[in-house]
Parts: structure tokens; C-alpha cells; sequence
């Protein structure tokens, strides 16, 4: 679909007196249109990182590969992280249209494939092709917005993606829990036909190509190579986290690895004519603000998501069904403030106090749970989530707006896709980190919580050094105390049955005193992404993303960076990316 001029608002007669028109001209129908095909693309990939967890025991069982377990979320992690700056490059050189589409069918396609999977080793190779598609999902329909909307509109619609994001995160593991039990696990990857059928429709239908008259140039082949090379290792090692020691060869070996390796990449982007990321966006204090402050906001919602259902399931027996339904506070939360504080920006054209308050809520969310124990109210758990989860809302919204409008047009993909990169490593290190925690708090707690119920020093001792794993007995629910009596020798078992319910409530103590303990990263990270929004400049949010009219046939020749308003170069902000 070739673009077609409509009035440029705000000017004489329609037109700048600059020749300048919108990036994506289209009737505001089919904008509305390609809005919601967008935001069902997003929404396909958001839910496919969260609703497989609960699927996944149930998989492993059919297909008998315990062995290979991690792999199934660990593959669709690296394809569709590592993939995801270069699908935001690629569109900023060839146009976000083809690059969505590529996306949307890789990721049908390896869904699809998924589904029809009779090894681990079959769903292991599509679920990495599905992620493959699964990263060009977030920034480009990110980036669509950008080319759709002036940044003072953006507001309005952009908090419709945070709240894409807070509900995959807390629906996504419910929902997988149902269909797995309602109909077959091979559903979770079904569903997704449909829905991308549609999103592809309207997209391919409607949205216009803008690309750069300069496309051809050569791609930064070696610049992507290295980086492939170092993000494997690296997020390799940090999801061997989760089960082994940091001294590990294949968690700090791998970690340290890939750390040198993005180093010789950032060199290569140093000098690179045309690099994957641009080390000069870095020189802007908004955009580096704002990735930063992104990183470790993750923190504290990565936290949230992964180990509250946990507290539901495991310390108060519920399924993991209704574990979704009890985050139903912290999604009102999310949900509710991303969208209000879009509109908010939009009407006020401000947004570092927004963000500056709405951390801080996520930082008193977090310290509020640092206080969680077992026998804590339900109903005060509620209102922590409820607060926890305003304060997650803006984030998630705000800081693309905030970025978009910092950078120049022939970097807005890349721009975006380096804010979704940021966000997903954020959260992977906040969890690597996480698991280190409460692993260490519960094996902690669990013998001075096990005295504290009148359980012999003989018995904690099993605990401690008797080949009790704590972590294999989180997620046994009700038969916590059968799994504990199946393990203790026949010499004992007359000994420990009588105590056996004051040992799974001081079990269930201690997994609820770590989960406790987890949310103390989540106020690090807040007071972290805190700090780094002070630095932000609040530059004024631009009426028109424009291009030059000499681009006809949807393309932009590179000076088309200058995209400022008149307002916007009167604030000085043009001094903020050189």
C-alpha cells in the first residue's frame, strides 16, 4: 500500500511550510485498524513467554523428556531476544511492514509446528523457531505507533501496549493452565493461528511501507555475528542460574564469555558505516536515561510475576488457575495506570514526574512485600499488588514514548528495539538474580523456622545435610507432608510423623520469608531506575513525526534525522542527540 498525502495538523492549508508530511499517512479508520492488528501481534508474543510455563510439566510428561526441560524456555528466549535489535534495524532500513510480516509468519509458523511436536527434541527446534518470530513482535509493533503518531499523540495509545504486556504476564500462566486441562497442551500453540491470522490480515492490508531511499547499504554482518556470539553464552549462563552455582564453567564461564564478547562487539559498532546499535544514541542523556532506568525497573515486575503465583500455589494450596485469578489486583494495577498515564502524557505533553512517582510507588510496593510472611492477610496482599502494580503500569508505557521522542526517525526501530532488548535482559538478570536469593533465604529459614516449631535439632539436621533439597519441596502443595515422611529413613519416620504438620507449616513459613526476601531486589532496582530518570531530560513531545516530501513512494533519504518541530529546536532539544 503506497502512502497517499492527507493535512499535516496544525498547519495552513494542511501542508508545513516545509515540505514536511507524517511518516504513515492513512485515514484515522485504518489507523484504528492497524492499531488493533498491532496490538494483537504483541499480544501473541507476550503471552507465548508466560503461558507455556504451566503447560510445560504436563508437556515433559507426554513427550518424556525431563532431561531437556529447561530447553523448551530456554530456546524461545535466546532466538527471540538475540533477534530482536536486528529486526528493529532492518526496519528502520527496509520499512516496519515486511519486517512485521516476516515476524508474524515465522512465529504462525513455528507455532504451528510446535503444536504438532511428538519429541521434546522437535518442540525444542520449532519453539526456537517460533521465538525467532516472537522478536521482531515487540519493537516493530512498538515502532508502527512511532511511524503512526506524533509523540504528543502517542500517549493515548501507548498505554494500550503496557497494558498488553502487565495482562499477558499475569493472565498468561492461568491461561495455559486452563487450556492444558480443558482441552490438550498442543492448544497453547494453536491458538495462536487464529488470532495471527487476523493481525496478519489487517497489517498486510493496511499499513503503508516507509523506508529509507538508502536501504542498500551494507549490513553490519560482522557486528551481528559477534553479537550472536555473545548473547548465547550469556543468556545461556544466566538461565543455568537457575539451577546451578554462580562458579559454574556453564554459569559464570558462560557469563564471563559473553560479557568480552559484547565488548569486541561494541567495538565493532564503534566503527561500523551502518551499526546494528548506535553508540551514539548513548551520548543522549534522555535515551540512556531511560534504557536505564528500564533495566532495573524490570526488576521488581520480572520479581512479581514469577514468584507471586509461586506464593499462591505452593505456601496457600491454590491451583495454578486460580493463582492467576489472585494476581487479578496486580493487573488492575497495571493495566489501569499504563493507560491512564498514556493519556496523561498526551494531554500534558510531561512525563518525568509521571515516571519519577510512578517508580517510586514500585519501590514502596516492593518494600511493603519485604514484609510478607505465611499467615499474612490475603486482603492486605491485595492492596500491596494493587500498589506494586500502579506503580509497574506507567513504566511499561511511558518510556517509549520517552525514547521514541529523543531520537531521530532513521533510528526509531532501532531505537525501540534497543529499549525492548534492554527490558527482556533486565528481567532475565533480575530473575537470575532472584533465584539466588531465595534459594539462599529458604535454606536459610528453613532450620530456624523448623526450631521455632519445636522440631528436635536431630531432625533439622536431616534438613540441613540428609539430602533434602529445599527446592523439591516448593510446588508439592497438600502432600508436602507425604513427599517429607517418602524421605526420611525408616529409623526416624516413628520420630518425625508426629511433627509432620509443624514441619510443612514451617516449611511453607520459610518459602513465604523468601519470596519476601526477593522483593528486596525489586526495591534496589526501583531506587536504581530512580536515579536514572533523574537524569532525564524532559524534552517537549514533538505534534508531527515527519519526512521530507522529496521521499515519494514511502521512502526517507537519511537527512530526514532532523524530524523537530519548531518548538521542539526552541527548547534546545535538537543539543540532546547530536
Amino acid at each position: 500500500m503506497e502512502a497517499t498525502p492527507i493535512p499535516e495538523t496544525g498547519t495552513p492549508g494542511g501542508y508545513s511550510s516545509h515540505g514536511w508530511r507524517p511518516a504513515i499517512e492513512i485515514s484515522h479508520r485504518a489507523r484504528m485498524e492497524v492499531l488493533g492488528a498491532v496490538l494483537l501481534a504483541l499480544l501473541l508474543g507476550a503471552l507465548d513467554q508466560t503461558i507455556v510455563g504451566t503447560a510445560l510439566p504436563t508437556i515433559v510428561t507426554d513427550l518424556r523428556g525431563n532431561d531437556l526441560y529447561t530447553w523448551v524456555v530456554t530456546i524461545y528466549l535466546l532466538t527471540s531476544t538475540i533477534s530482536v535489535p536486528f529486526y528493529g534495524k532492518l526496519s528502520d532500513l527496509y520499512g516496519r511492514k515486511p519486517l512485521l510480516i516476516i515476524g508474524i509468519v515465522i512465529f504462525l509458523a513455528g507455532s504451528a509446528l510446535s503444536g504438532l511436536s511428538q519429541t521434546m527434541e522437535q518442540l525444542i527446534l520449532f519453539r526456537g523457531i517460533q521465538g525467532l518470530g516472537a522478536g521482531a513482535l515487540f519493537p516493530i509493533s512498538l515502532a508502527v505507533i512511532g511511524d503512526m503518531f506524533s509523540p504528543a499523540e502517542r500517549g493515548k495509545y501507548q498505554g494500550l501496549f503496557g497494558a498488553v504486556f502487565g495482562l499477558s504476564a499475569l493472565v498468561g500462566p492461568a491461561l495455559g493452565g486452563f487450556i492444558t486441562d480443558t482441552w490438550s497442551w498442543h492448544w497453547i500453540f494453536y491458538v495462536n493461528l487464529p488470532v495471527g491470522a487476523v493481525s496478519l490480515f489487517f497489517i498486510a492490508r493496511l499499513l503503508p511501507t516507509v523506508r529509507r531511499a538508502d536501504a542498500t547499504r551494507t549490513f553490519d554482518l560482522l557486528g551481528a555475528v559477534v553479537f550472536v556470539v555473545a548473547m548465547v553464552p550469556f543468556l545461556v549462563g544466566l538461565t543455568n542460574k537457575q539451577t546451578g552455582q554462580w562458579a559454574d564453567p556453564t554459569v559464570g564461564g558462560f557469563i564471563g564469555f559473553g560479557i568480552l564478547a559484547f565488548l569486541a562487539f561494541l567495538a565493532i559498532e564503534w566503527r561500523a558505516k551502518e551499526p546494528i546499535v548506535p553508540l551514539d544514541l548513548w551520548r543522549g542523556r534522555t535515551y540512556a536515561g531511560a534504557i536505564i532506568s528500564t533495566f532495573f525497573a524490570a526488576f521488581g515486575f520480572f520479581a512479581a510475576t514469577v514468584f507471586l503465583p509461586r506464593l499462591y500455589q505452593v505456601v496457600f494450596g491454590e491451583s495454578a488457575t486460580m493463582s492467576g485469578y489472585e494476581l487479578f489486583p496486580l493487573l488492575v494495577g497495571v493495566i489501569g495506570s499504563s493507560i491512564i498515564s498514556g493519556q496523561i502524557i498526551a494531554r500534558t505533553g510531561k512525563y518525568k514526574v509521571l515516571i519519577a512517582v510512578a517508580i517510586a510507588l514500585t519501590v514502596v510496593g516492593s518494600l511493603l512485600f519485604t514484609n510478607l510472611t505465611s499467615t499474612t492477610d490475603v486482603w492486605v496482599i491485595r492492596a500491596w499488588m494493587l500498589i506494586l502494580g500502579i506503580g509497574i503500569g506507567p513504566t511499561l508505557a511511558a518510556f517509549t514514548i520517552v525514547v521514541q521522542n529523543a531520537v531521530p526517525f532513521t533510528k526509531l526501530g532501532v531505537a525501540t528495539s534497543n529499549l525492548t532488548f534492554f527490558r527482556q535482559i533486565g528481567g532475565v538478570v533480575g530473575l537470575s538474580i532472584a533465584g539466588t536469593v531465595f534459594g539462599t533465604a529458604l535454606r536459610d529459614q528453613i532450620p530456624l523456622q523448623l526450631a521455632r516449631a519445636g522440631v528436635p535439632p536431630q531432625i533439622i539436621a536431616g534438613f540441613q545435610g540428609g539430602g533434602f533439597d529445599p527446592n523439591n519441596l516448593v510446588g508439592v502443595g497438600g502432600n508436602l507432608g507425604t513427599t517429607i515422611l517418602a524421605n526420611v529413613p525408616d529409623q526416624y519416620r516413628s520420630v518425625v510423623e508426629p511433627l509432620v504438620p509443624n514441619i510443612v507449616s514451617s516449611i511453607y513459613a520459610a518459602i513465604a520469608l523468601a519470596i519476601a526476601n526477593v522483593f528486596w531486589l525489586g526495591v534496589a532496582g526501583g531506587l536504581a531506575a530512580f536515579v536514572a530518570v533523574l537524569v532525564i531530560r524532559e524534552l517537549p513531545l514533538r505534534t508531527a513525526t515527519r519526512i521530507p516530501d522529496q521521499a515519494k513512494g514511502g521512502t526517507a533519504p537519511e537527512h530526514a534525522a532532523a524530524e523537530t518541530s519548531a518548538e521542539h529546536l526552541a527548547a534546545g532539544a535538537a543539543l540532546d542527540i547530536p
